[in-house]
């Protein structure tokens, strides 16, 4: 059993600290519950701007922020850093990698990860992008093989080197395809002035006829003009079948020779065994009703990525994106609080946008799409105001204004983390 003080409230336990699980732990203080929060990590990620830090843009300690710091002398919100593995309903337990938590309420929050489709060879060679790690590891392998293709004399080997294919025309492909082009041509020249930077191949493949499906036709437009300016190859209607860590496979027989596949195609919710199988619903997301109370389990709720809710106006569920995982923990802390006595949920589309590079963004908003500069500057001021921490805040704005007048950044480095050697301990005869 995990350690937690037992003190006589209802305990809400949370699983998984993202945009949803997060915003509800911080609305739940001072509820008149016992709220722990548990996660694999002990901080909070910001996954709209991970690009940027794959990119070189922005240092991970920028986007992320330690929980304990939120919750420092909060007598009534407690914080584990554990890995849920299993849900017992009929004891209201969860089973974690350290131990049993106990809990009155469930709340999974525990969002959605990169959806390969089932294909193995995708997933053991494609490079993710859902995580901070993830984010770093491909700015290691973009950074480093610019290295060795600069001490390549091979020039298709050069080539496989220098070249990437970026598979997903949502907001995450098109910002990667984006921020990539003008790293191509900004940064190359002044970093590896050896190499040609016109040698470097970007490549978008989208299986849909249009990028950033989600949002308006004219913004999907505006977002392939703008990356075909920067000079990214864009391949609509493009479904990639297979790729074995040099050359990517498409339906249509066409290939593609990288070294590096950014996958950004698809997701799929991080469910947890235990739980009704007849709730589990397509992309393993989790079907809740109008107040988040998940299908055939009593006491148990899913928020964010992880819910699948069927309203009127979105028959299919809810987008997966930040602000419905905000809204959805908004209402459910309110219905805690009121004990359940709330009309049912409705979500209150706010506008989607994406950055496609300096200066260049689409903006769509219930009424009204725009685009262009002040569209970037929309985007810049909304990313600034949902990070958390005032540090954060400033050093991204910093970063950001250094990058606009400068063209540059000082963050191209290759960190990579290595285990000490371990001493030998000698046993005493």
């Amino acid at each position: 059993m995990i350690n937690l003080p037992e003190t006589g409230q209802e305990r809400i336990v949370i699983v998984g600290g993202g945009f949803a699980g997060l915003k509800l732990a911080r609305k739940l203080r001072n509820s008149g519950y016992q709220v722990v929060l548990l996660d694999k990590n002990n901080f909070h990620q910001f996954q709209p701007l991970f690009y940027q830090v794959a990119m070189a843009g922005l240092e991970p300690s920028s986007i992320v922020f330690p929980f304990r710091k939120l919750f420092q002398g909060r007598k009534d919100v407690f914080f584990r850093i554990v890995e849920v593995r299993e849900v017992d309903r009929p004891n209201k337990q969860l089973h974690t990698n350290v131990g049993i938590v106990n809990y009155d309420h469930l709340v999974l929050a525990m969002g959605a990860d990169t959806n390969f489709f089932g294909n193995e060879a995708i997933a053991e060679h494609a490079i993710p992008m859902k995580s901070v790690s993830e984010a770093l590891f491909l700015r290691n392998r973009i950074l480093a093989d610019l290295e060795l293709a600069l001490m390549e004399r091979d020039a298709g080997e050069r080539q496989k080197l220098m070249d990437m294919v970026i598979v997903g025309g949502g907001p995450t492909g098109v910002e990667v395809a984006g921020a990539l082009a003008e790293m191509r041509k900004y940064v190359l020249p002044k970093d590896y002035p050896e190499l040609n930077a016109e040698e470097m191949d970007i490549f978008l493949l989208e299986g849909l006829d249009q990028l950033l499906a989600g949002m308006s036709e004219a913004s999907g437009k505006q977002a392939r003009e703008y990356l075909e300016g920067l000079g990214v190859v864009v391949k609509l209607n493009t479904m990639v079948t297979g790729y074995d860590g040099e050359t990517v496979q498409t339906q249509s027989g066409d290939a593609f020779k990288a070294y590096k596949l950014i996958w950004a195609a698809g997701i799929r919710g991080n469910a947890l065994p235990g739980l009704p199988e007849e709730a589990l619903r397509r992309g393993n997301r989790l079907q809740v009703d109008r107040h988040f109370r998940l299908e055939g389990a009593e006491h148990i709720y899913a928020i964010g990525d992880l819910a699948y809710m069927e309203e009127p106006d979105y028959p299919e569920g809810h987008p997966q994106v930040a602000q419905v995982a905000l809204q959805h923990a908004d209402y459910l802390s309110r219905w805690f609080r009121k004990d359940g006595q709330l009309e049912p949920f409705h979500y209150k589309d706010k506008g989607s946008m994406a950055t496609i590079g300096r200066s260049k963004a689409v903006v769509d908003l219930p009424r009204l799409h725009f685009r262009g500069f002040f569209a970037w500057i929309v985007g810049l001021f909304v990313h600034l105001f949902q990070l958390i921490g005032a540090k954060n805040k400033v050093f991204v704005f910093i970063n950001w204004v250094w990058n606009y007048l400068f063209y540059d950044q000082s963050l191209r480095l290759i960190i990579r983390a290595k285990e000490p050697k371990k001493k030998e301990t000698k046993v005493p005869v």
